[in-house]
């Protein structure tokens, strides 16, 4: 039986979604390959990886502007050197894990996983084809450390991949497949039984509005925000999400009792019904994470975005603003002049939801197991790790 390993790191959900979407796929489409999904930073040290991870959800959470520093610092100099030597060293502890599974191919969504094994290939001790999948979309050097020893790059958009082949990747290695995306967004629902369900109006426009998450970034814009959205607009009904965040929940859900608005307001904690959610919606509200902004393209939905942590989600921002299926709202803009002009003006949001359709790669994971699984000619073994 051919096999797969799939790693993946916890620093945001985008990462382990990807890594499960193409699990999903191989699963589904490839029953003679076996495949295992592993968060390569808890495997390799439990400890450091408990560390970073509270590091860069506390610093994105209560000190956004320095984690943007960090994001921008880690591209070359001496903190990309630490995660670099850091990465080299943990690497090893990955080689018993590698030669019990013997995987044909790697995958991995996140950096570090990608440079793990790509420092194992360089030291002769992994002959698996690697593959790393970026869930952004703007590239960071931390992606390509190694990138000599990396098989397949899969990026997000074309401009992307010209963006990897500026930087001397070969062509040949990169695939513009976009981010992997589960098949639960690409399923026709039954809209009419959806909106009974969560008590909504067939008769109103539905917002899907994402408050942050634990993240809880921006508290005061995206709490205006909301308000913005409940108060003023009487065609609308508004489904949030507020997910792990109880606070958050709370400040919404007072509101909307304050304003006698339960009829048309939904508050939500986590919810796995997300796919179904956007199938029945209008438009979506959210911090520009790799993974729900491709979720909401694939959905058709034009994206109002708020509180990008600086560094990769300010990247998604100005791309999504660039194409024209994305507003940004920023900090100190006028939020009623902005969402006034948005509901104004019926065809620039029908605009939105075409071009939203048009950059949508909704075969994005079906492309990368295709490539990976049909079109590769494999040799073998695949893992050597002097006894």
């Amino acid at each position: 039986m051919r096999k797969v390993m799939i790693f993946y790191a916890s620093y945001g959900g985008g990462h382990l979604s990807a890594a499960r979407s193409i699990k999903e796929c191989i699963e589904t489409n490839y029953p003679d390959v076996d495949v295992a999904l592993v968060d390569c930073m808890e495997y390799v040290n439990k400890a450091v990886n408990s560390v970073t991870k509270m590091a860069y959800t506390e610093m994105a959470k209560k000190a956004p502007k320095t984690w943007g520093k960090l994001y921008w610092n880690s591209q070359k100099g001496p903190i990309a050197q630490i995660s670099t030597v850091s990465n080299m060293i943990l690497s090893q502890k990955l080689c018993k894990l590698l030669k019990s599974f013997k995987p044909e191919i790697i995958i991995s969504t996140h950096p570090f996983g990608s440079q793990m094994c790509a420092y194992l290939k360089k030291q002769g001790k992994l002959t698996a084809k690697l593959a790393t999948v970026m869930t952004d979309y703007a590239p960071h050097d931390q992606w390509l450390v190694f990138n000599k020893y990396v098989d397949y790059f899969f990026v997000s958009h074309e401009g992307m991949k010209k963006k990897l082949h500026e930087k001397n990747i070969p062509n040949e290695k990169i695939f513009a497949t976009g981010i992997p995306l589960s098949n639960k967004f690409l399923l026709k629902y039954n809209k009419s039984q959806i909106l009974e369900n969560f008590g909504l109006s067939p008769n109103k426009k539905t917002v899907l509005f994402f408050g942050g998450g634990e993240f809880g970034l921006g508290k005061k814009q995206t709490f205006n925000i909301f308000k913005s959205f409940v108060e003023s607009y009487e065609n609308i009904q508004v489904v949030a999400i507020a997910g792990k965040n109880q606070k958050m929940k709370e400040d919404f859900q007072n509101l909307v009792n304050e304003l006698n608005k339960n009829e048309f307001v939904k508050i939500l904690e986590y919810t796995d019904k997300v796919p179904q959610l956007m199938s029945i919606s209008d438009l979506v509200v959210t911090k520009p994470g790799g993974l729900t902004t491709t979720e909401s393209l694939a959905s058709g939905l034009p994206i109002v975005i708020i509180n990008p942590i600086p560094g990769q989600e300010e990247e998604n921002a100005a791309y999504l603003e660039k194409n024209k299926v994305a507003i940004w709202i920023k900090k100190g803009d006028n939020v009623e002049q902005i969402l006034d002009d948005l509901f104004s003006n019926p065809d620039k949001i029908q605009e939105m939801k075409v071009r939203a359709r048009l950059i949508a790669k909704k075969n994005s994971t079906k492309d990368i197991c295709k490539i990976l699984l049909q079109c590769e000619n494999r040799v073998g073994p695949f893992f050597s790790i002097p006894s």
